[in-house]
């Protein structure tokens, strides 16, 4: 039993808790001990990721004729909170399997599926999106990188930051103007081969005030030329499209990764109190201490629960663009609070680096920026009033 106490939901099945015990086992045996080691590289090396899919833990959801596991988003959830509880937050295989494989999935011709999810599934792809600009953030209308048509190629010019997966990443799909005049029908995805183009830079690996170990990168693409059948889709002009069609999942998938840091946090604290004395006793025994882990255990639990009915509407199909939207703003803000208040019933050792609380305070924190920010998930969710 977990500090939150849940009936089982419907889309748990045993070979989902089989999955969630294996990915458990896994993390903790084969990659957190070497996790500190990689804080300080600024980077999980490759090894992880091969490591990784030959555990079958990269692109379960994918089908199995395309080299995946064939299950279901329950199967990348599962994944996604056994990542958490592990504090293996930096590792960006939740991208990977459930933010970059899908779009090839839904929108990739047979040849394209065939051709990448294979390798993605092993690791000898490693994948990344590359939405965000120095201009542009969660105004994706606002991108100048440009995709101009060349005979039986395109060739993209343009400049992408905070990308996760940055340094690793060989198989890019980069979001990319092919109309400018068009607007958002003037948006279109290619599939960034990065061993096989000419012009394609890597520019830093960027310091960030937490997931250290995560290589989130600025990109650079000097006139790469990339044949016709890198771009995404049919025709051009769909990617904004196929981008709202897939951001409920991803915003879905921060929720997961919210909830999964709120319980560790909180298993995290609950030992650290009953552990800790003050004044001739357990820091578990002031009322004070009593009162904001049992506040933040009941709000957890209202967390877990709707993460958890968000799941079973995805995986049924019926996952809005406002609920999933609801889902990664409550839940990151959520996770900010709870993880700040439990740093502060660790006390001074709370701010040590050395103690886990005070990793996830930093990591927490940018999980109420990306995928949108929490104020634009307000406004989406202010339009359906």
């Amino acid at each position: 039993m977990t500090v939150l106490d849940v009936p089982r939901p419907e889309w748990k099945s045993e070979d989902v808790l089989l999955l969630e015990e294996q990915s458990r086992r896994f993390f903790e045996t084969e990659l957190v001990p070497h996790y500190e080691q990689w804080l300080e590289d600024g980077i999980v090396p490759r090894w992880a990721w091969e490591k990784a899919g030959a555990a079958g833990l990269l692109c379960a959801a994918m089908p199995e004729e395309y080299g995946g596991a064939g299950g279901t988003f329950a199967h990348e959830a599962a994944i996604t909170w056994q990542l958490g509880l592990a504090g293996l937050d930096s590792f960006g295989i939740a991208l990977h399997s459930a933010i970059v494989a899908p779009y090839i999935l839904h929108f990739g011709s047979e040849d394209q599926k065939k051709r990448w999810l294979p390798k993605l599934a092993t690791a000898e792809y490693i994948g990344a999106i590359a939405m965000t600009e120095p201009g542009a953030g969660s105004d994706l209308q606002g991108v100048k990188t440009v995709a101009v048509k060349d005979g039986n190629h395109y060739r993209i010019s343009g400049s992408k930051t905070f990308i996760t997966n940055g340094q690793n990443a060989n198989l890019i799909i980069v979001v990319a103007k092919t109309d400018p005049t068009a607007g958002a029908r003037g948006t279109s995805l290619f599939v960034v081969e990065t061993d096989r183009v000419e012009g394609f830079r890597r520019g830093r690996n960027l310091k960030k005030l937490g997931l250290k170990a995560q290589d989130t990168s600025e990109l650079f693409f000097d006139d790469v030329r990339v044949p016709a059948d890198a771009l995404l889709g049919a025709e051009e002009g769909q990617g904004f499209i196929q981008l709202m069609k897939e951001l409920p999942q991803e915003r879905l998938l921060v929720a997961v990764q919210a909830i999964a840091m709120i319980e560790r946090a909180l298993e995290t604290t609950i030992a650290y109190v009953k552990e800790r004395r003050a004044f001739g006793k357990t820091i578990a025994e002031f009322q004070n201490t009593q009162f904001a882990l049992a506040e933040a255990k009941t709000e957890a639990t209202i967390g877990r629960v709707f993460v958890e009915h968000c799941i079973g509407r995805l995986i049924s199909g019926n996952l809005d663009t406002v609920t999933a939207s609801m889902a990664k703003y409550w839940l990151t803000d959520l996770q900010c609070k709870i993880v700040d208040q439990c740093l502060q019933l660790h006390g001074g050792y709370g701010y040590m680096a050395e103690y886990p609380i005070s990793r996830m305070y930093q990591d927490a924190r940018v999980q109420r920026i990306y995928a949108g920010t929490n104020e634009i998930m307000k406004m989406l969710i202010a339009r359906s009033l």
